[in-house]
């Protein structure tokens, strides 16, 4: 009997050195409780919840010790993925992480925006093209930014494409640009800070619209748009997708879906794919993806002075990504004697359709009559399709950047 009761002892004693709760070190809980915030922010105050809900639940089960869903080590060696060592001894995150390193996940993202898009206000004014690519500028000047401050270049495109204001071309770029190497930040880190200041656009924005503009430019009424045939709108996404593919063929994925999805909605002879594209392919991605980049939030690529770096260049990048727009806007004003309202150039950075929506309030908050939703969704969707390519230009630089020399190889 009394062997019973040691082998019982023994067993009890096991279970409790192996157990969460012993294993638990303070930076997890530290992660656990900033899991909480963000589902607190995503249930209640209903920031990004599609992404961001999936996001903390997955930076919640990675801190989790012991659960063995994500396995840092499996990916120490990203240049080299071991994929057999991965489905033998991954974890169920480990496993769906790889649609994330493969680039799966963001251009089927983009391929079922595409479907929901509408780019009848930007074929109807193409000057918003103009405006769409001035509010890129926060990427680039936060590029610069972030070198200062003593990130490599792989590092530093990352952080910068935080500015287009685009959740999956973060994840895209950070997941292509953060692969191999010994990064101070992850992806993880990237897509928090993406989609914070996403759903912050309303918040960020007004106040630098108002400083940089006058009432009566604020007040500028601009005309209804004018009717866009559907042999224009089938034909855009085509002639769009081979401009880009040529001139930057890095964003050739990400803007090829994006079209891709946008001509199979606009041709009306694939409602089923339609349908399937934007319900049910585009709802299990975002929880893949959603869960798989929060499992990368571990505490050393979080509990760190890069990631507060990493949020101070994030709001930099909004910020000016935001102030450039709005002074290109002015220059239009300026050039088509007062037809165009600066207001609508905030809408350049690719938050769809709540950067249109920004512009629409501050405008009608000096003249409630005013009515600048459809002129504002031009610069908002070619902000979609600039971040895209501003994305395929970070690439090429910083893949190239890094990549070795003829001689070190």
């Amino acid at each position: 009997m009394s062997e019973v009761f040691s082998i019982f002892a023994d067993t009890i004693k096991d279970l409790a050195i192996s157990s969460g709760i012993a294993n638990m070190s303070w930076k997890d809980a530290v992660m656990i409780l900033i899991s909480f915030i963000f589902m607190y922010l995503a249930i209640v105050k209903q920031f990004e919840p599609l992404l961001l809900l999936p996001i903390a639940f997955g930076m919640f089960l990675t801190n989790l010790p012991e659960v063995g869903m994500y396995h840092p080590y499996l990916w120490e060696n990203t240049s080299n993925i071991d994929f057999g060592q991965v489905l033998h001894e991954g974890g169920l995150l480990d496993i769906l992480y790889l649609g994330v390193k493969l680039q799966i996940y963001p251009p089927l993202i983009f391929l079922g925006i595409g479907t929901m898009t509408d780019f009848g206000p930007l074929i109807a004014n193409p000057k918003s093209f103009l405006l769409g690519a001035a509010a890129q500028a926060g990427i680039f000047l936060t590029f610069i930014g972030a070198a200062i401050l003593g990130f490599s270049a792989a590092e530093c495109g990352a952080i910068s494409i935080i500015g287009g204001a685009d959740g999956p071309t973060a994840i895209y770029v950070s997941s292509r640009l953060l692969d191999g190497g010994n990064f101070k930040i992850s992806t993880g880190t990237i897509a928090l800070a993406a989609y914070t200041y996403m759903a912050l656009v309303p918040v960020i924005q007004p106040p630098i619209m108002k400083l940089l503009t006058t009432k009566k430019e604020r007040a500028v009424k601009m005309p209804m748009l004018r009717n866009v045939s559907k042999t224009e709108k089938i034909i855009f996404p085509i002639a769009v997708t081979f401009i880009v593919a040529l001139l930057v063929p890095s964003a050739g994925p990400l803007v090829g879906m994006l079209m891709l999805g946008n001509l199979l909605k606009e041709s009306g002879v694939c409602s089923r794919l339609v349908d399937t594209a934007q319900n049910a392919l585009m709802n299990i991605i975002t929880i893949f993806l959603g869960v798989s980049v929060g499992a990368t939030t571990q505490a050393d690529k979080i509990l760190n002075t890069e990631f507060a770096k990493v949020i101070i260049l994030g709001v930099i990048a909004f910020a000016v990504g935001t102030a450039a727009g709005v002074l290109f806007g002015k220059i239009m004003c300026k050039a088509t004697k007062g037809k165009v309202n600066p207001l609508i150039g905030s809408a350049g950075v690719s938050a769809v359709p709540m950067a249109a929506r920004v512009s629409q309030k501050v405008g009608a908050q000096t003249d409630p009559t005013n009515f600048l939703l459809m002129n504002a969704m031009g610069p908002n969707v070619a902000g979609v399709i600039g971040s895209a390519v501003a994305a395929g230009i970070l690439l090429s630089i910083c893949l190239l950047y890094t990549s070795p020399s003829p001689r070190d190889m």
